[in-house]
């Protein structure tokens, strides 16, 4: 009896392995969104200080502070700029799930069909060798000087990382389970919605990080080119106006959602790592 004792009270004493490792990788994202942060307001603190440039332009982090919060026109430069990223985040995320969406559904395709896979797959890596700023235009002709072309090219640029990832992430699955469901009269249909699309559960949100930086710049370049209002738009408008700390403002902006986007990923793919795949949650 004592023995058993002993032995519930060195399990209790030991951490669990399900629920910790979780714990410390959303700390670990957190503590990466801090650092990166502060990287970034170094790294212009240093630019500032050792960058020589006109005074017109090159403005500091304190600049755009009283900017966006203490000047009188304070108000008006937020609704500006904030007004703008509502634009942009609303193409961006329009696009980023369209992405995502297209590369599950083209990946899973290329699985079943090893023949279309062989036929597209080319085309493919073709596209994605053409520059996008060469791309974009070509994309407003076809579907309009519009949204709809911003997020087309979001989404573009969100495909690609998604369906080298989502493909890796179906062919990892064990070929034991597969073999299972084929040898109980399961079609291959049944084999990827049973077994190959819950492994690569783990290698979407891998996809869905990396893609976060690119469906930004995206979403900047096709309003930059496409339209007339967004972020992208904003910083074509601002030096005209000769309103650089505004341009500034924008980019520091840019930079806080982006980390802020790619954090709210890696802590939503904590949860998924720790049901699908706990030996890589360990690991990270």
């Amino acid at each position: 009896m004592s023995t058993v004792a002993n032995h519930l009270q060195k399990e209790a004493g030991k951490p669990r392995i399900t629920q910790y490792p979780s714990v410390q990788r959303i700390g670990r994202v957190l503590w990466l969104l801090i650092v990166g942060a502060v990287s970034t307001l170094a790294l212009w603190l240093l630019f500032v200080k050792f960058v020589h440039m006109d005074a017109l332009v090159k403005k500091s982090p304190m600049q755009v502070w009283d900017y966006l919060f203490t000047v009188k026109k304070a108000p008006a430069n937020r609704s500006a700029l904030f007004g703008a990223l509502r634009t942009t985040m609303g193409n961006l995320l329009i696009g980023y799930v369209v992405g995502l969406a297209a590369g599950v559904i083209v990946s899973s395709i290329f699985l079943l069909s090893p023949a279309i896979r062989r036929t597209f797959l080319p085309f493919a890596l073709l596209l994605r060798s053409v520059p996008l700023i060469v791309m974009t235009p070509i994309i407003g002709l076809v579907f309009g000087y519009t949204f709809t072309s911003v997020r087309v090219v979001t989404a573009i640029v969100t495909f690609f990382p998604s369906l080298v990832n989502i493909t890796l992430g179906l062919e990892s699955a064990p070929k034991q389970a597969s073999d299972l469901i084929a040898a109980y009269g399961g079609s291959q249909r049944t084999i990827l919605f049973k077994v190959r699309l819950p492994y690569a559960v783990p290698a979407l949100f891998a996809a869905m990080r990396i893609a976060v930086p690119g469906a930004m710049v995206g979403a900047l370049l096709g309003e930059w080119l496409l339209t007339s209002k967004g972020i992208g738009h904003y910083l074509v408008e601002r030096p005209a106006k000769f309103d650089y700390t505004g341009v500034w403002a924008a980019v520091a902006v840019i930079a806080v959602v982006t980390l802020v986007l790619y954090a709210i990923v890696g802590v939503l793919e904590t949860p998924v790592l720790a049901r699908f795949d706990p030996e890589r949650l360990q690991e990270n």
